[in-house]
This record gives C-alpha cells, structure tokens and sequence, in this order.
C-alpha cells in the first residue's frame, strides 16, 4: 500500500475557483476572496477524484521529516515569499487581471532572503538553476528546527533528538475510532509530510491543553480518514459541511490513486471555521508515550515527561486531557 499524504506544495482545490471582489473570510487585511465554483478541477477529473480517499483536512502548520546532518529530523514549512513592493504588485495584477498567469518574476529581487539550510519542496520548477514561484507568489520550501531558534519552539516541543522521537497523534492500530498520543521514532517517520495542531497553533481549533500547560502534536498527512465521505460535488459537500457532526472539519483532502491531492475548505464553500466543537476535539484517546532511558533532554517540564506520566490512560476527548497544576 503506498504511502499517503506528503504535501510538499499547495494542494489544489476540488473545484474551479474564482476570485471575488470582498473581502476574504481567511485572511484578514485581503480585499478579495477566492470562492469555489461548482465545476469540477480537471486535476481532480483527470486523477479520478471520485474513487480517491477522503481524509480530514487538519488546521495546523505543515512539517517534514528527512535528514539534517546525517540525521532524522523535523522540519518547519517555510515558504520563500515576496518582498512588500513585489507583493503588492503582484496582489494589484491579480485583483486587476481576476488571475496570476502572465505576471513576471525577477526571483533575484522580488523574494526574502532565507536561511542558509532552506531547501526548496519537492516539485518546486527552477528556471536557470533558481526555484520559480507558484501561482500564489510563494517558493514553498523547509528549514530544519533547531532546539535554539525561539521562532520553532512548538515544533521542537515534539521532537527529542537524543531519543530520535516524535509525539504523534493518530488513530489507534485497532480501533480507528480512537485516537493516541504515541511517541514514534523519527526514522519511521522518513519523507512523511505531518500537520503541527496544538495550543498556539492557528487558534487551537481543537482545545489542546492551556496557556498554563501547553500542548502541541504532530498530526501524519492522510490519517483520520472520513467514512461515508460525501459524493464530490459542491452541494453535496455544502450540505455535509453544514448539517453532520462528520463534518465539522478544516476541510477534506482527496488522495487519488496516481498520487495526486486536491481539497476543498470551508471557505471555499463561503463557510466559517471553525464552528463549533470539531470532530477531532471529541474524539476519545489514550495516551501512549514511554519516556526514554537515554533521554538527556526530556527535563520534568518535557511534553514528553509529563504525558508519559498518564501512558496508559484513556480521555473521552483531547480537550480533557489537563496537567495538574
């Protein structure tokens, strides 16, 4: 069976999509959203979406494990963007051209400088030995966490190199209905794309942990699969969107069978998210993390430590599990 979601690039949507004069429901200060008609993507069609697997969409931020320095290792998206002045440009072509084809780059110029260890996402086109944008203006792309740099702190919180783990969320091996809490060795993890949720994550849609007792986790790209997945069409998923506990997520992410992804989000549907308790918060799960005899790092304020202190132990959801104070 082969391996499913690495997400190394944006992933397309479902349906052709247009650009509408209001202002975005995503992100804040944008003048313009992009909506989803209700004609099917010719990716999705070509890739035969309607024999794909649906998988929940998870609201966090994109991670990759591959190597650093002769070694697994976590690393943080990081998207090589556009300086203010080209940004603007590039945003005043696209609101006056209701698209971004025929803009022209200076890659040179135009784009942020990045650190040394950032490597461009598999996929990414280069022209004359340099990366070329996408079609929203970025060079998607990872740098390796490092403990030190206080910018990937909730990254590095679920990841202990000495031990070469991670802290996992996934559904249990014998009941999908559970979910667990697992610390997973960092080499098993190799060339997988993962989703961070957690405490100071895009709003914490999913109520982990507190401000006092932060929580964060590594969520594996095409996991939580959806059953009884609506078909794929815009009123069909408008109404599962709207009116099932089912679908009370992010969004879905098909995996095809030749490997192609496509989406579709909430706001692609003119729908606010989150709403609600999601599907994922109240969900039931048990903890299994094992602390490490050869762990140096894992101190007694670790996340590691202190949820291996209740390994062993089932919660009827995520929200309830709360560290004594």
């Amino acid at each position: 069976m082969r391996r499913l979601g690495s997400v190394q690039q944006k992933i397309p949507c479902v349906f052709l999509t247009e650009v509408r004069d209001e202002p975005s429901r995503k992100r804040e200060c944008q003048l313009f959203q992009v909506v989803a008609t209700e004609n099917l993507n010719p990716i999705a069609l070509n890739a035969d979406v309607y024999s794909a697997l649906a998988t929940e969409k998870v609201d966090g931020t994109c991670c990759y494990v591959t190597t650093y320095k002769g070694e697994p290792y976590l690393w943080a998206r990081l998207d090589r963007k556009p300086t203010k002045q080209a940004d603007k440009r590039f945003k005043k072509y696209q609101y006056s051209q209701k698209s971004t084809k025929g803009f022209t780059w200076n890659v040179d110029e135009d784009f942020r400088a990045v650190p040394d260890s950032w490597i461009p996402a598999h996929g990414v086109q280069h022209q004359n030995g340099q990366p070329v944008p996408d079609e929203h203006g970025h060079i998607p792309g990872w740098v390796p966490v490092d403990n030190e740099n206080k910018q990937y702190c909730w990254h590095a919180s679920v990841v202990n190199y000495e031990a070469g783990e991670a802290l996992v969320l996934r559904p249990h091996p014998e009941d999908e209905d559970l979910l667990e809490i697992i610390n997973v060795p960092l080499s098993e993890l190799m060339e997988q794309t993962l989703e961070l949720i957690g405490t100071n994550v895009n709003g914490n849609p999913y109520s982990l942990g507190s401000k006092k007792h932060l929580i964060h986790l590594l969520v594996p790209h095409g996991v939580l699969r959806i059953r009884n997945a609506p078909l794929v069409e815009y009123q069909a998923l408008h109404s599962w969107f709207q009116g099932c506990h089912e679908g009370r997520v992010e969004g879905i992410v098909w995996h095809c069978n030749d490997g192609t992804l496509v989406k579709v989000h909430r706001h692609h549907l003119g729908l606010k998210w989150p709403n609600g308790a999601t599907v994922l918060a109240t969900r039931p799960v048990v903890i299994h993390v094992e602390k490490s005899d050869n762990d140096s790092k894992d101190s007694q304020k670790s996340l590691f430590t202190v949820l291996s202190r209740f390994s062993g132990q089932h919660f009827n959801c995520i929200q309830d599990i709360q560290f004594e104070a």
